[in-house]
């Protein structure tokens, strides 16, 4: 199999990192991060002029029509940069729903805006009170005409302070999830926005008989919301890969210029060493990264796949975080200094969609499902 980018590939890699590269610097990143959005518009919209927020639509919903491998190559230079901009909670995952649940005239009318970057959608699926993967939903949906009213609690909604449409799943009247879109200033709709761990932004949502438009039929769209999160997990790899790629580069460059006892401290053979085991780590990773986009491509990613692999890359990404923050010394837990920023983000991804006991509850439930080898 061959794991080379393409040219067109390669293109595109190189343009996101030098847009990322000439907004965020550590500084500007952190004066970003500070204001009360917490991202940049502008940035937002040199990403759709680039093509970036139509990468995973087709043609004929106002997009690329790209596939995963794309969509893994921008959010490892997301990750690099640590850029807050919401690509895979405003576009990503309820896009991927959109498409999937939705009509044709609903894909036809909302995501071509949301490529423009004019529309910025949130995924309100889980409640308080409820582990990964949430299947049971208190949330309800009532018919009301031609419509449909929803009542519950959302929380956390990645980036729902900021959006302007919610999709949002529901218990049907007849059983089952459906998926609704509800415009974020409907009334019956109020957001109580707050900070994450990684300095990105949150909203817990309560819909009070919110009015509703369902997406597609009334069918149930728990396949839709786990092929969804199937495409997510594999892009908070590829998005950690980038994140423990920078943290790495940080760390050894310190090795390299911070002197103790009048040599330098990667001279000092136990912390090369421990250097080392962070490389491995992230090639172990990497490997797992490019498993899961790989079984993405060809269609077939289903809950071992993304288990399996958020498994390995959230060991590693805690394992570089970790050491990162040591062998930095006092300086590595500063807010002024980039690598405890590539930490927070690397914990908050490690928790997002499921932490490793979820994971590997599910690769735990499904082990009697294999055949033993035989020697």
């Amino acid at each position: 199999m061959d794991f080379d980018l393409t040219d067109e590939q390669e293109m595109l890699r190189d343009t996101v990192r030098e847009l990322l590269a000439r907004n965020y610097d550590p500084e500007t990143r952190l004066k970003v991060t500070d204001t009360e959005l917490g991202w940049s518009r502008e940035v937002w919209q040199q990403l759709a002029e680039l093509g970036v927020l139509g990468l995973t639509f087709s043609e004929d919903d106002g997009g690329v029509g790209a596939g995963p491998v794309e969509t893994m190559v921008v959010l490892e230079e997301v990750g690099r940069r640590l850029a807050p901009e919401p690509i895979l909670d405003a576009v990503l995952i309820p896009g991927a729903l959109i498409t999937l649940a939705g009509s044709t005239e609903q894909r036809q009318r909302v995501l071509p805006e949301v490529a423009s970057g004019s529309k910025l959608l949130a995924f309100a699926h889980a409640e308080p009170g409820v582990r990964w993967p949430a299947t049971e939903l208190a949330t309800t949906a009532v018919p009301q005409g031609d419509s449909y009213a929803l009542t519950g609690i959302k929380n956390p909604v990645t980036h729902g302070d900021c959006a302007d449409e919610l999709v949002v799943s529901a218990q049907l009247p007849g059983g089952g999830t459906g998926l609704f879109l509800v415009a974020a200033d409907a009334q019956g709709v109020s957001r109580k926005a707050y900070r994450t761990v990684d300095g990105q932004r949150g909203a817990q949502v309560e819909l009070d008989q919110a009015a509703a438009e369902l997406l597609g039929g009334e069918v149930d769209a728990a396949e839709a919301i786990r092929a969804a999160q199937g495409q997510a997990q594999a892009s908070l790899c590829a998005e950690s890969i980038g994140a423990m790629e920078e943290a790495l580069r940080l760390t050894t460059d310190y090795l390299k210029q911070r002197k103790q006892f009048g040599v330098t401290l990667s001279k000092f053979q136990a912390l090369t060493h421990r250097a080392a085991d962070m490389y491995v780590s992230l090639e172990l990773a990497r490997s797992m990264s490019l498993y899961a986009t790989a079984a993405a491509a060809d269609g077939a990613i289903d809950d071992q796949v993304a288990s399996r692999a958020r498994l390995q890359v959230g060991r590693s990404a805690r394992h570089i975080g970790q050491e990162a923050i040591q062998l930095h010394g006092g300086i590595g837990v500063t807010a002024e200094y980039p690598v405890s920023h590539y930490v927070a983000r690397l914990t908050a991804i490690e928790r997002t969609l499921g932490g490793g006991l979820e994971h590997l509850r599910v690769l735990s439930a499904r082990v009697g499902e294999h055949e033993l080898p035989e020697l």
